[in-house]
């Protein structure tokens, strides 16, 4: 397996989970309501799958192993422009956060934030992830040799087995502050 192909499964997954967030903004603009849960639930996922372990393992380890290469121009560019789309998600998530903490203190306009930041989110990913899996990824794995792409493919195991215990000693911090 290359290494684009435990980042273009885990497009996958954040792709079935965009399904659920259109169908759930669909319900919300019917009932006029929101589920405070289903979004905890969707900035979970955001946050620890499509941005720390996803993106981890782009931004700590492909993004900073492309940085020793010499790319072209636009690839250049365009790694330029995905970490930049990274702090957008980032920032649309916190954004749906607060929405969030508004309509549950009360606040049952939020209801129109909440669909708003999620909205921004489903339309925002399908692009972000089409960049990676049809241009960069495509590009700028010919500058690795086999044993480079081999190597950090095991980095990528790796990131990940470290990641389950990263999120739980968080949640146990978190919980004893």
């Amino acid at each position: 397996m290359k290494p684009r192909g435990p980042l273009m499964i885990e497009h996958r997954l954040i792709e079935r989970m965009l399904e659920i967030v259109r169908r759930e903004i669909s319900s919300m603009k019917d009932t006029g309501d929101a589920d405070p849960v289903f979004i905890d639930t969707v900035v979970d996922f955001v946050r620890t799958y499509a941005d720390r372990t996803h993106h981890g393992k782009e931004e700590d380890i492909l993004f900073k192993q492309l940085e020793h290469k010499e790319m072209s121009a636009s690839d250049h560019a365009l790694m330029e422009e995905l970490v930049e789309e990274h702090k957008f998600g980032r920032k649309t998530v916190k954004a749906l956060v607060d929405a969030k903490n508004e309509y549950a203190a009360g606040n049952r306009g939020a209801v129109s934030t909440i669909i708003e930041h999620l909205g921004t989110l489903v339309k925002f990913y399908p692009e972000h992830i089409r960049k990676e899996d049809k241009v960069f990824f495509p590009s700028t794995e010919m500058l690795f040799s086999q044993e480079e792409q081999d190597a950090m493919l095991e980095a990528f195991w790796e990131f990940d087995r470290k990641m389950i215990h990263e999120k739980y000693v968080t949640v146990v911090e978190q919980l004893t502050e």
